[in-house]
This record gives C-alpha cells, structure tokens and sequence, in this order.
C-alpha cells in the first residue's frame, strides 16, 4: 500500500524477492495541470508496467474493499506512505501490518519526520519498520537504522537517501517476519522524550527573520525543495510572495528583514547577522539561481520582508 515515488524501491524489492505480491492499494486518479487530466498516482504507474493486481479504493471502510482485501490471503500488508488506515483494514494479515517510518522511533512521529530533522538542525535521522496498531506511529518497533546527515543535505536529499535505504530495511524485514525471527522493541521502553513531526502548515513554512542566521538556514534547507520556505518581499504597497529553497550562513550585519545586494550578492538580515541567498523564487517566476534573480530585478534592492 503506498503512492508516491518513495514508495517505488521497497514494492520493486519486494516485487523482483522470492515473496509474492498479490495486491497493490494505491490513491484513486486524481486530476492535476491546467487541464484536470486524471493523474496516476507513481504506485500505479509501476503496478501497471509490471502486470500486479491493482486496488484504488476511494473509501478505506468500504465493505467491498474489505472482502477483496480479505480474499486475497495476504500474510502481509505492507505500508509506505500511504494513508492512515482503520483497523478493519491493518488486522486483516495474519502476520500483522508493516510501516516505514521516515525517522529512527519514537522521535519525530507524524506526517513529516523527514521535513523536521532537517529544520531541528539534527546530525542523525534513520528509517523504521514496525508493526501498526491503533496509535499512529506507536507500534512495536522490529528494525531501524540510522543515517547520518551532512550539513549541506536539503530535505530532499535526506528523502532520496530513505527512499533506498527503506527498500532494504523493508525486504530484511518481511524475511525476518518469515524466518519468525522478529524481536519486537515496544517504543514506550527507548525513550520518554521524543520530538514530533506535525504537519507542515503555510504558517510553518514562513519565515521567521527575528531567529539566528543558523536556525533559518536550517529551516529552508528542511522544506526544499517542496513545499518551500518562504517570505513576503515588500516595498511601500508592492507585495511579492519569495520563496528561498538555497542560502548560507554570512556574517554580513543587516538591519533584520532587509533584503540587500552586496558585490551582486543577495542577502537578508536575521537577529545575528544575514543569510546569503543561493537559490530563490519570485512570485509568477520559476527558481533561479540568486545572481541570476540579481539581474532581472536590480530594483528590489532594500525591500523589506514580512
């Protein structure tokens, strides 16, 4: 059960191994473009190049669903990046239900734990597989392993790094579900203090320039490149949505919120000095490169953000 491309690796793994996959669940065709054509999810792109049995359900709780999910006979249900799913549904398979999760558990549970080590400045995340139950995230933990990540790593980079790192993590897993040879780790026995992964909001992702040139940095780096840190640029009643998915710690001292070109260098004050901006967006323009940016809109120079 899955949908995007992150989930492609492990059902490849799984699909070219000596186990069986008798189903593929997947998200409905969903229109997208200026055109609304009906858009495939990456899941069902692969399930149909390669000949698996395909099932889009639009309601998880669907009676019909739910007896084509119990005809099946899966001993496996096997979960990445998917959606939430009723217990109806996760204790169908007699060797339970799987999920990899993008975080070593319990820190950073919820929706974008992949998002939020990269904004908390961490220096190691990793990937989980475990058991669902009733409490999401909060299963009992059968394999993890950490990685490492480099300062100069966005979240996209972590995300490609997880993505095949997961496949392999989730094929020893479902091999070790079949040798019986599972040691569970309950979650509530690691560690009482654990940082959590909500959702990204609008809100969120904005800009706080009164924080340190570090934790920005950090900040945009943790949403490139989707969906974007971003800020409002402003000059009298001109207002334009900027969106930042590159910049540099600098030790340039800038009033706070001022955007200013130095030696055709694009910078914004924080509370500690500025950032140099590398890679941005302009409302109504695709991403560029900073200098590039520099050179359509020399003008901007002195705007203020908000």
């Amino acid at each position: 059960m899955g949908t995007p491309e992150f989930s492609i690796p492990c059902l490849d793994i799984l699909n070219n191994s000596n186990h069986e996959i008798v189903a593929v669940v997947t998200a409905t065709d969903k229109p997208a473009g200026r055109g609304k054509k009906l858009k495939s999810s990456a899941i069902k792109k692969y399930a149909v190049e390669n000949n698996l049995n395909l099932l889009q359900p639009e309601k998880l709780k669907d009676q019909i669903f739910i007896d084509n999910l119990k005809n099946l006979n899966a001993d496996i249900f096997i979960v990445i990046a998917f959606r939430m799913l009723p217990k109806i549904v996760w204790d169908i398979p007699r060797y339970g239900t799987v999920n990899l999760h993008a975080s070593l558990l319990p820190n950073y549970r919820g929706a974008a734990p992949i998002n939020w080590a990269i904004i908390n400045g961490e220096k190691e995340s990793g990937i989980t597989t475990f058991f669902i139950n009733e409490e999401i995230d909060k299963g009992s933990i059968i394999l993890q392993e950490s990685i490492k990540i480099e300062d100069k790593f966005s979240a996209g980079d972590l995300h490609d790094i997880m993505m095949i790192k997961g496949a392999k993590l989730i094929l020893e897993t479902v091999n070790k579900i079949e040798n019986n040879s599972v040691k569970e780790i309950e979650q509530d026995v690691l560690t009482k203090t654990f940082k959590t992964a909500p959702k990204l909001s609008k809100d969120i992702c904005k800009i706080k320039w009164n924080s340190s040139a570090k934790s920005i940095k950090n900040h945009i780096r943790g949403l490139n490149p989707f969906p974007g840190a971003w800020t409002t640029l402003t000059n009298g009643e001109i207002k334009k949505h900027f969106k930042i998915f590159n910049a540099d710690v600098s030790n340039e001292i800038i009033e706070i919120g001022l955007l200013k070109i130095i030696n055709n260098q694009l910078y914004i004050g924080c509370n500690n000095g500025s950032i140099r901006l590398i890679e941005v967006q302009i409302e109504g323009k695709k991403r560029m490169l900073a200098e590039d940016f520099i050179k359509g809109n020399i003008m901007i120079n002195n705007y203020y953000t908000l």
